[in-house]
């Protein structure tokens, strides 16, 4: 499994804690800790397509 992946995994369990949690406040920091896991997950993927891109770009040199 990939880092972005694993990430991916882990706001999916956040999101289903949310769900099944009936306090608001609890819900909210589910919601979050899944929004953040989402991003490093896009983080994560920016910077391997950027790498893909800086790796062409020496091989064309």
């Amino acid at each position: 499994m990939t880092p972005a992946e694993t990430y991916r995994a882990n706001a999916a369990a956040q999101r289903e804690a949310a769900a099944k949690t009936t306090l608001a406040n609890r819900r909210e920091m589910h919601e979050r800790s899944a929004s953040t896991w989402e991003a490093m997950a896009e983080a994560i993927e920016d910077t391997a397509a950027r790498a893909v891109v800086n790796a062409a770009a020496k091989a064309e040199r």
